[in-house]
């Protein structure tokens, strides 16, 4: 799956106007507070405070960004989860804390299709394949042969163990038929640093992540994961187009504990939508890198549902555990 049809996207575009209506006849009673488990000025960060501002206007309440960091979202996940009934409260999720999770730890506290309804998908990214500029390696044909030849120092270099492009390097490996080894770093920022400095060989991250650095010089990004080139990255081949038939992405999206009404669910995922929809949201969503959505509440269950069927198998498959 790749981002939303153009012609959903433009019926919300359209329909924008009533959305609004629809938000104002359903207002809330108070404020709003969108709780994110990372640091501010990362990408789930980015996503919330650029769409909390157009909601603001939307809803005509406070549009609260809160960052709950810790445990890699996990805190920021049950601290919603247990929000008391009637309080307006919205996490902003990702694939770790609404896939991945549950299934590599141990007793996280909460359950993410019981315990949450999802509200609206907002952002995607893609995945991509790197290294540094100074390595002789330019295509990923080379990279590949390279690796076969030198399976014991196939390390690839992964910004935290249990997330996204951790199995998607496991993804990869099987399609290439290389073992190799993946290398848990605490965030992207020291990745890119070996990375850059060749201790680590081959690096896998999201787009929005990489592409600066290969657009300022600094690594070379072989191959991205999406149906298509990417806008950020011209010159870079998809998988695909590079010989290895694979696809995949990431998103970021909100979600309401399961006390919330589902009238306010769906009032919330249409204000959302249409708040994407906008020009000046997605425009700056774009240029932080990401890819916009616009999709409300029943869309975003079909997209998760559609999700989880690409990526539970490879998560249940990896036989990665993390004992707590």
């Amino acid at each position: 799956m790749g981002t939303l049809c153009k012609a959903f996207a433009a019926a919300l575009a359209l329909g924008a106007a009533s959305m609004t209506a629809h938000a104002a006849a359903a207002k809330l009673d108070g404020p709003l507070t969108v709780v994110v488990g990372y640091a501010p000025g990362g990408a789930s960060d980015r996503a919330a405070r650029i769409v909390a501002h157009e909601l603001q206007n939307r809803l005509g309440v406070n549009v609260i960004v809160e960052n709950k960091t810790g445990a890699g979202g996990r805190i920021a996940a049950n601290y919603v989860k247990a929000t008391p009934k009637g309080k307006n409260v919205l996490l902003l999720g990702n694939p770790t804390l609404m896939m991945s999770a549950p299934l590599v730890y141990k007793n996280i506290g909460y359950d993410p299709e019981k315990d949450f309804k999802p509200v609206s998908m907002v952002t995607e990214y893609r995945f991509g394949i790197a290294v540094s500029a100074s390595n002789p390696i330019k295509t990923l044909a080379e990279l590949i042969a390279w690796g076969k030849a030198h399976p014991k120092q196939f390390n690839v270099g992964v910004p935290a163990t249990g997330s996204l492009p951790h199995f998607f390097a496991l993804m990869l490996a099987s399609k290439i038929g290389i073992k190799g080894q993946v290398v848990g770093y605490r965030g992207s920022a020291p990745l890119l640093t070996d990375l850059i400095g060749n201790s680590v060989p081959v690096a896998i991250d999201t787009l929005d992540v990489q592409a600066p650095q290969h657009v300022g010089g600094k690594i070379r990004i072989l191959a991205t994961s999406g149906p298509k080139r990417e806008a950020l990255t011209p010159d870079v081949p998809t998988f695909t187009e590079a010989g290895v038939k694979l696809q995949a992405y990431g998103w970021g999206g909100f979600f309401a504990p399961a006390s919330m009404p589902d009238a306010t669910v769906d009032m919330l995922g249409k204000a959302i939508a249409a708040s994407v929809a906008t020009p000046a949201v997605s425009k700056q969503i774009e240029q932080s890198n990401l890819i916009p959505v616009v999709a409300d509440a029943a869309k975003t269950a079909q997209l998760l549902r559609d999700f989880r069927a690409q990526w539970v198998p490879v998560v249940k498959n990896s036989g990665y555990v993390v004992e707590q």
